[in-house]
C-alpha cells in the first residue's frame, strides 16, 4: 500500500459560500504565517518578487518516480507562459509559472501547497496529484483555487475551491464499463492505493448500466518491475467460457505498459481476450511501443475526457508547443495531462479577461468562478460553469460539472474515435457507490 484507506470526511462540500470563504481565507493566512513565517499582509498572487504587474500561478505534477509520472504538465505550463507573455500577458498583465515535483508522495504535495500559499500564487492550474488530502488544507486555508486537476482523486470533486475541467476517473471509467457491458467476465487491475481503491466501483456503475454483472478487482503494486503473476490471474479470470469473451482492463497508470508485457507471455496459452482502458494509460506512443496493429492494444476500446490527438480543435495547443516548447520531448500533444494543462490555462486565461483591469488576486479569481463565469475551450470541452451543487452533488461529486467521454478504439495501430461526439456519463454516476 502507499497509503491508507480514505474515510468519509464530515465536511459538507459545496456549502461553503463565497462570503464565508472569506473568513476562511483570514483564519487559514493566520495559520499560514505563523508556519511560514511569510506571505503575510499580501493579497496572493497580486505582487511579491514577480512584480505589480504579474500575475503568479503554479503547476505540479510528479516527476522521476518509481510509478506515474507527468513531467509533460509542468513543461507545458511554462511553455504556455512564454507563449502569453510574447503576445503581452493577460490584459497586459506578464504570467509567471511556478513549478513543483509532488513526487507522488503525500508529504511532497503538502510541501508543494505551501510552497504555493508562501509564494502569493493566484491559482495552481493544470495539476496533478493522488494526494488531496495532504494538499487541499493548504490551498482552502490561503484561500487558492486549484483549476483543472487531473481527476485523480474524488476530493477534486469536492472541495469547494477546486474547479475540474474533466470528469476525471469517474467518467472515465463509468464511460469504458458501459462500452464493455457485452465483453464476457472483466478484470480491473489497478494500483493498490487510496485512489486504486475509488476505481471499482466505477467502471462497475458502468457495467451494471449495461446489465453485466460486477468487474473482478485485482489489486497490484503501483510500482512493480513485472505482473506475471497479475496477468496470469486476469487471464483465468476472463477465459473461463470461450463462447463469451471476456476483457482485461489494466488500469496502473505510467505501469500499464509493464503489465501488457507480462500479458503479453501470458496469453499465449489462453483464448483471445480483449483488453480495454482508460486514456492517460495508454496513448498513441504506448500503443507503437508495443506493437501498433499487432500488438496487444489492437482492437481495444479506451475512453478519454477530449476528442483524439488528430482533432483540429487542438490545433491552439499544438501552435503553442511548436513556437515555445524549443523541442522539449517531455511535452507530447497526445497526452492527457498536457491537454489537461492547456484546458485548464485556457480557463485560467479566461477568468483573469473577466476581470479587466480591476485586481487579479486569489480571491477574485474564486469570486469570478464561484459567480457563474461561463468558460468556452473551443468544444474540447462542453461549456463550463461551476456551482456549489451540481447534478451529482448527491453521490459526492459536488463540483463534477462535466461527465462528457469520448470513446476511443485502437484499429490498425491506429487511436481513432469509436463514436462521434461525447458520450455523457452523468446518469451512470447518478447511480454509483462510492465511499469517498
Amino acid at each position: 500500500m502507499t497509503g491508507r484507506r480514505r474515510t468519509r470526511s464530515t465536511f459538507l462540500p459545496g456549502l461553503l459560500t463565497r462570503h464565508a470563504r472569506k473568513g476562511v481565507l483570514s483564519a487559514g493566512t493566520a495559520v499560514a504565517c505563523a508556519s511560514l513565517l511569510a506571505g503575510c499582509g499580501v493579497v496572493p498572487g497580486t505582487t511579491g518578487d514577480a512584480g505589480a504587474d504579474t500575475i503568479t500561478v503554479m503547476t505540479w505534477a510528479p516527476q522521476s518516480t518509481k510509478a506515474t509520472n507527468k513531467p509533460g504538465m509542468p513543461a507545458f505550463a511554462q511553455a504556455y507562459a512564454r507563449w502569453i507573455n510574447a503576445q503581452g500577458g493577460i490584459n497586459g498583465r506578464k504570467l509567471n509559472v511556478l513549478t513543483c515535483n509532488d513526487h507522488n508522495d503525500s508529504v511532497a504535495a503538502a510541501k508543494c501547497a505551501r510552497r504555493a500559499a508562501k509564494e502569493n500564487v493566484v491559482a495552481v492550474v493544470g495539476s496533478y496529484s493522488q494526494y488531496a488530502d495532504s494538499f487541499f488544507p493548504s490551498l482552502e486555508g490561503a484561500g487558492i483555487p486549484y483549476i483543472g486537476g487531473y481527476g485523480a482523486t474524488n476530493a477534486e470533486f469536492t472541495s469547494p475551491l477546486s474547479y475540474p475541467v474533466n470528469g476525471g476517473q469517474p467518467a472515465l471509467l463509468a464511460g469504458l464499463g458501459s462500452a464493455l457491458a457485452e465483453c464476457g467476465p472483466v478484470a480491473l487491475i489497478r494500483p493498490d492505493t487510496i485512489a486504486g481503491d475509488q476505481l471499482p466501483p466505477l467502471l462497475d456503475s458502468g457495467l451494471k448500466a449495461g446489465g453485466h454483472r460486477a468487474s473482478h478487482d485485482q489489486r497490484a503494486a503501483e510500482d512493480a518491475t513485472e505482473y506475471d503473476g497479475q496477468a496470469e490471474r486476469a487471464l483465468r479470470t476472463t477465459s473461463t467460457d470461450r463462447a463469451d469473451q471476456g476483457c482485461v482492463v489494466p488500469a496502473l497508470g505510467d505501469r500499464n505498459g509493464t503489465f501488457m508485457d507480462s500479458f503479453r507471455r501470458a496469453r499465449e496459452d489462453y483464448p483471445e481476450v480483449r483488453t480495454a482502458t482508460v486514456l492517460g494509460s495508454v496513448d498513441q506512443t504506448v500503443i507503437d511501443a508495443t506493437g501498433g496493429a499487432s500488438g496487444p492494444y489492437e482492437g481495444s476500446y479506451i475512453t478519454g475526457w477530449y476528442p483524439v490527438a488528430s482533432d483540429p480543435r487542438w490545433d491552439g495547443m499544438k501552435r503553442v508547443i511548436r513556437e515555445q516548447a524549443f523541442g522539449d520531448n517531455r511535452i507530447d500533444p497526445a497526452d492527457a495531462g498536457v491537454q489537461t494543462t492547456w484546458i485548464a490555462y485556457t480557463v485560467f486565461r479566461q477568468v483573469v479577461e473577466s476581470l479587466g483591469d480591476g485586481e487579479v488576486s486569489a480571491d477574485t479569481v474564486a469570486e469570478a468562478l464561484d459567480d457563474g463565469l461561463k468558460v468556452t475551450t473551443g468544444g474540447l470541452t462542453p461549456t463550463l460553469r461551476w456551482r456549489f451543487q451540481d447534478k451529482l452533488a448527491a453521490v459526492g461529486f459536488p463540483r463534477l460539472v462535466n461527465a462528457n467521454v469520448t470513446l476511443q478504439v485502437v484499429r490498425e495501430g491506429r487511436l481513432v474515435s469509436a463514436r462521434k461526439g461525447f458520450v455523457d456519463t452523468t446518469r451512470t454516476l447518478e447511480n454509483t457507490d462510492v465511499n469517498y
